[in-house]
C-alpha cells in the first residue's frame, strides 16, 4: 500500500500468525498514541491504521505496506 492512501471502511488484508486475516480500516493514526493494547509511534510522514479483525473483533495497528485493500 506504500502510495495508496487507505480510509475508514476500506476492506483489508494482512499476514498474521500461520495465515491471513481480514478486516476493516478503522482509523488512520498520525501522532503516537495507545491503541490496540500498545503504544503507537505515528507520524503524518509514517502512519499506521488501526483495523478491526472481522473474525475475531480485536483490533491491530499496522504499517500501511502491511496491509493490501480487497478488491469488491
Amino acid at each position: 500500500m506504500a502510495n495508496d492512501e487507505l480510509h475508514p471502511g476500506d476492506q483489508v488484508e494482512w499476514d498474521s500468525h500461520g495465515g491471513t486475516a481480514e478486516g476493516k480500516v478503522e482509523k488512520k493514526i498520525t501522532h503516537d498514541t495507545t491503541a490496540a493494547k500498545r503504544t503507537v509511534r505515528a507520524s503524518k510522514d509514517d502512519p499506521q491504521y488501526l483495523v478491526r479483525s472481522d473474525k475475531s473483533g480485536g483490533e491491530a495497528v499496522h504499517k500501511p505496506e502491511a496491509l493490501r485493500r480487497q478488491q469488491d
